[in-house]
């Protein structure tokens, strides 16, 4: 069982629609959820928040309620904080005026009228003093300082158009919530938006919600935007602290890349925004910071501009180093984390807890929602990037050098499997990876490694006449390929791992220690291979051209980390 497959979680109890599966951990031990459901798609009426509870780190959630009563106007988009004096607070979208159309642009909507009123109306609150099992009658509200997105709306500020789907930040005594204020409504719903926090300095101790206090946040009447250059996207932002008090956010553009910036004086104001070293679409991208002080970063590691593609889910590892106006975040490269078989499932909106040394990460695919506990061994693993150098020999099964060699063959992928009276595929969900190092580049055509029967089946690696490197798997039926990026060898010594991943199905190349993201030529830097390729048996017998140093072959797909410490030493072996 691969644990990375999402249907190998915990269901979280919803109706139709679900979102935003958000979780603390109550003074009681129990977890406490809070999210939005329905029974119709989302943005249509009836949306409302549910809260839960459970006892077994997320399998089971048997206690739940609503957070407004039945036939409520719109409640959506919650997000939970608990306070020094252990009460949780349930922050969420409110259409407390049951605004039911709101003006938008012609086109995408017909007459200038938008009839999604989900995203507007009131920041407000619930909260609980046992431990999530009920919910205060009186209901808070929290101000938000208008800005000039706001001024500039068809109402002039009058009715805000806003959301949230980032978990509030604390920080000593403070806490600050995320709030995307939009701009206009038309294609894709929101059209320009940004990002702004409002902090509470007496809200972890206070307990009368009358006295509450709230500033929004960075002064001025501009929030975080995009990059200079950048669309008019930037929302859904995701905040962190680090240990000298630096704020850091990142959060979804229309261009290809999340962004990010720093703030040195708690959110007042923020540095320009830089866009990530990874690619990510129109997507909630977030980062969370785990107990031993490291962060872990969610995003879908490809370049696209809108909602689509969400599957696999890649991560970073993230520490701390000096920077030089404070500390600053370094990140590992991507590993996959989380998927799905249908390429088309949309992963999203993920929470991350941990307890008794484990880590656990909720998502949604927008009608299921499920809570997963992390392999240990690959939070190990990941968290090791920048550590010592080392060939990986887990999984290694094969090390040799050019010329004609006896070459075993990789686990199935696939087998022949019997689920009661029927026969079906039973997806062993198992692939292989190969190392080699390039002593020179060859010309174009060169077949650097061949174990290929007559029928097809197996391994062939080309170098191409764009100056790529190119693998081809077969099993004597199906048929696949696919190239590393352009650009990326370099004249002398290279060195080249391609992971194929039974469990996603990609294909993807690590050259000289950097993972391939498709550069400025493609939006992607990984590929999918046919899941209908049962093996990749060849002859026992394969080539491995003169121009290949040492070649390594895993039963097993490494993980980019393993890869780059391959790299680190491999350099040295030629």
């Amino acid at each position: 069982m691969d644990w990375r497959n999402i249907d190998n979680g915990f269901e979280i109890p919803t109706e139709y629609y679900s979102d935003q599966p958000y979780v603390v951990e109550a003074d009681d031990g129990a977890w406490v959820c809070c999210l939005t459901t329905g029974e119709n798609r989302e943005g249509m009426p009836g949306q409302y928040i549910r809260t839960m509870r459970s006892t077994d780190c997320g399998k089971t959630w048997p206690e739940s309620c609503r957070m407004e009563p039945s036939g409520a106007p719109e409640n959506s988009y919650s997000v939970l904080l608990k306070t020094n004096f252990g009460r949780i607070y349930c922050f969420y979208n409110f259409n407390k005026d049951n605004t039911r159309e709101l003006i938008a642009n012609d086109p995408p909507f017909e007459g200038g009228i938008c009839r999604r009123v989900d995203s507007q109306g009131y920041y407000v609150f619930r909260y609980s003093d046992d431990n999530g099992k009920t919910w205060s009658d009186e209901r808070g509200e929290v101000p938000i300082r208008r800005f000039r997105i706001d001024y500039e709306n068809p109402y002039n500020g009058e009715i805000m158009f806003f959301w949230n789907v980032g978990k509030p930040l604390i920080d000593g005594d403070d806490a600050y919530l995320s709030i995307h204020k939009i701009g206009e409504l038309g294609e894709g719903t929101f059209v320009k938006s940004e990002g702004v926090l409002v902090k509470s300095t007496n809200i972890m101790s206070e307990k009368d919600i009358s006295r509450l206090e709230f500033e929004t946040l960075p002064e001025g009447d501009i929030g975080l935007r995009a990059p200079k250059g950048g669309g008019l996207i930037a929302e859904e932002q995701s905040y962190v602290s680090l240990s000298d008090g630096t704020f850091f956010v990142v959060y979804r553009t229309i261009d290809g890349r999340a962004a990010y910036s720093y703030s040195r004086d708690k959110g007042r104001s923020w540095d320009e925004p830089s866009y990530m070293p990874v690619k990510n679409p129109r997507a909630a991208n977030f980062v969370w910071k785990l107990e031993n002080g490291d962060f872990l970063y969610w995003f879908h590691n490809h370049g696209g501009k809108w909602y689509e593609d969400r599957n696999p889910v890649w991560c970073l590892a993230g520490k701390e180093a000096d920077g030089q106006d404070g500390k600053i975040i370094k990140w590992s490269q991507p590993e996959v984390l989380l998927y799905l078989d249908d390429p088309y499932t949309r992963i999203s909106y993920p929470d991350l807890i941990q307890k008794d040394g484990r880590t656990y990460i909720t998502e949604t695919q927008k009608d299921i929602a499920r809570t997963h506990l992390i392999d240990s061994n690959f939070i190990e693993k990941l968290f090791e990037w920048d550590s010592d150098r080392k060939i990986t020999a887990d999984g290694l099964i094969f090390s040799g050098g050019p010329g004609e060699c006896e070459f075993p063959d990789p686990s199935p992928m696939l087998e022949f499997a019997h689920i009661g009276p029927a026969s079906c595929t039973g997806d062993l969900r198992k692939g292989f990876s190969m190392d080699f190092l390039l002593k020179k580049l060859p010309g174009s055509g060169t077949v650097l490694f061949n174990n290929c029967k007559m029928d097809g089946s197996g391994i062939k690696i080309v170098m191409t006449g764009d100056i790529r490197i190119k693998i081809e798997i077969s099993d004597g039926m199906s048929l696949s390929s696919w190239c590393c990026d352009q650009g990326v060898l370099i004249e002398g010594v290279n060195h080249i791992v391609v992971i194929v991943d039974g469990g996603p199905k990609t294909i993807s190349f690590v050259i000289n220690g950097r993972f391939n993201d498709g550069g400025t030529y493609r939006q992607y830097g990984w590929g999918r291979y046919n899941p209908n390729i049962r093996h990749v048996n060849g002859r026992r017998k394969a080539l491995i051209h003169n121009s290949v140093n040492i070649l390594r072959l895993y039963d097993r797909a490494i993980m980019t980390v393993e890869a780059c410490k391959n790299y680190k030493v491999g350099k040295q072996e030629v």
